[in-house]
């Protein structure tokens, strides 16, 4: 039997939905297993504690396999949290509609020029907002062009907000917030950046400042994709099969800009953190966590380890990871009140060790072109404007250099998946295989490393110094004589 509406009453008490079908209020794009386990848990609490019709419409930009699941299933699906010493399992009923972009695209402008819609979020990864991940600034390629410039139904993430933005114009049907729930450096800032500029493309300017605010946000949880093993627990845990499942850690955080002209759910009741200001929250958890993240996966997945709790059983890995930490990261950013940056970064990697998450190395490292600059690079940069030689974090790009030539110390392929792939592969194939050549081929890359670091000899000369070391003796050498 299928999880549906029908079929709750066959699910344990303590695992059916808080609230009934909910009316919708928000709109979110990119269905991925991070907002389940995160931005739909938190909404369906709030809505549990305080009411309002907040039911999210799920939105998937391309993919119709979430979506279709999560249709046949009246938009249920179970969220399981793995501890170290056991798991639990609930069903989530927060979804009030779901839609495929690429099949209806006009249906998603539509809703978003929908008075009840009040509130749009996203998790579309970096690439989605089609940003340069060097400078911030947007990407006008032929497909947003078109969506701009031409009377066809939008293709891109952008072109879907901008379009819907000028039928909610038409409609007067009130401000509206967008809330960026990725992994970008001052989101909100960004999101803002990117709908001026389309704005001013669509004449609609003057509409935009006064009507759409771009809260920024800090999100944390550490969700791994879901495989074949998620489906099976969920459904010996609750008794009906479900499709759209997803697992995650029992650790959960969401920081959000209070901004929001015409309301939002109770997330403050629901846990989360209401503030002026998230920024130093982003810093800190794209540096500390998401920067460490990479660390382990490009180093762990060169070395053949298949999950990052695996990989940080490599010796002398975990030390690195401190004074990563310690020497690189603690200096360069200025922490919320009352958080120690170093004890934070303890607190990650204990969350990170944790047996039951099956994140897969490979997976985190997906997309290094897009995640490297807020992750790492930004870390670099402020360390050499205060003068100082990153040697840790120059390892964790030294790391994303040898793993994109694409084999494993062990001599297996390693996939590329990002968007560069084509670009990277090309200034590998152009320039010697030496770890010189290697570094400056990438270095060369002007959408992942600024001129300024691009240009930096002293950086070149500590990252050709990590990949020749990663070249010669591999992975586990390098870290146990670091």
């Amino acid at each position: 039997m299928e999880l549906s509406r029908a079929s709750l009453s066959s699910v344990p008490a303590a695992s059916r939905p808080r609230i009934a079908a909910p009316a919708p209020g928000i709109v979110h794009l990119g269905v991925s297993a991070f907002h389940r386990a995160h931005q739909a848990v938190f909404t369906e609490d709030a809505m549990a504690a305080a009411g309002g019709d907040w039911g999210i419409v799920h939105v998937a930009p391309r993919s119709p396999q979430i979506v279709g699941a999560m249709r046949d299933q009246d938009g249920l699906f179970s969220v399981t949290t793995l501890g170290p010493d056991g798991s639990s399992t609930r069903v989530i009923g927060s979804s009030a509609g779901q839609i495929l972009a690429a099949a209806d695209p006009d249906a998603v402008v539509k809703l978003l020029a929908d008075p009840a819609v009040k509130v749009v979020t996203l998790t579309v990864t970096e690439k989605g907002y089609r940003l340069d991940p060097a400078t911030g600034r947007l990407l006008l390629d032929d497909e947003l062009r078109a969506d701009l410039e031409t009377g066809r139904s939008p293709r891109t993430v952008p072109g879907l907000l901008i379009r819907g933005l000028c039928a909610r114009r038409r409609a007067d049907a009130g401000p509206i917030a967008l809330v960026s729930c990725d992994n970008l450096p001052a989101n909100g800032h960004r999101v803002r950046g990117l709908i001026d500029t389309l704005a001013v493309a669509k004449g609609v300017s003057e509409w935009v400042q006064e009507n759409v605010t771009c809260p920024g946000t800090m999100v944390d949880r550490i969700v791994p994709a879901t495989t074949a093993a998620t489906l099976d627990l969920a459904a010996r845990t609750l008794g009906v099969r479900d499709r759209a499942a997803v697992n995650g850690e029992p650790y959960s955080a969401w920081v959000i800009e209070d901004a929001f002209p015409a309301g939002r759910p109770a997330w403050d009741q629901a846990g989360a953190v209401l503030t002026d200001d998230p920024r130093p929250w982003e810093t800190l958890k794209l540096r500390s966590l998401n920067g460490v993240h990479s660390a382990i996966a490009y180093l762990g997945a060169v070395a053949g380890r298949e999950t990052i709790a695996a990989a940080l059983e490599l010796p002398g890995l975990a030390g690195v990871l401190r004074r990563l930490i310690t020497e690189d990261i603690a200096p360069s950013l200025v922490p919320p009140s009352g958080v120690d940056t170093v004890a934070y970064g303890e607190q990650v990697l204990t969350r990170f060790a944790n047996p039951a998450i099956e994140y897969r190395t490979v997976q985190v490292a997906m997309d290094g072109s897009q995640k490297l600059p807020p992750r790492v690079l930004h870390t670099i940069q402020q360390r050499r404007e205060a003068g100082a030689v990153p040697r840790w974090a120059a390892l964790v790009v030294a790391a994303w250099m040898r793993f994109v030539q694409g084999v494993s110390d062990e001599g297996r392929p390693l996939p590329l998946d990002d968007p560069l792939a084509d670009r990277i592969r090309a200034r590998l194939a152009a320039g010697p295989s030496t770890p010189d050549g290697v570094v400056d081929a990438l270095l060369g890359l002007d959408t992942i490393f600024s001129p300024d670091l691009a240009e930096d000899a002293e950086l070149r000369v500590v990252l050709v110094e990590w990949l020749t070391a990663l070249d010669k003796h591999g992975v586990a050498a390098t870290l146990a004589g670091a």
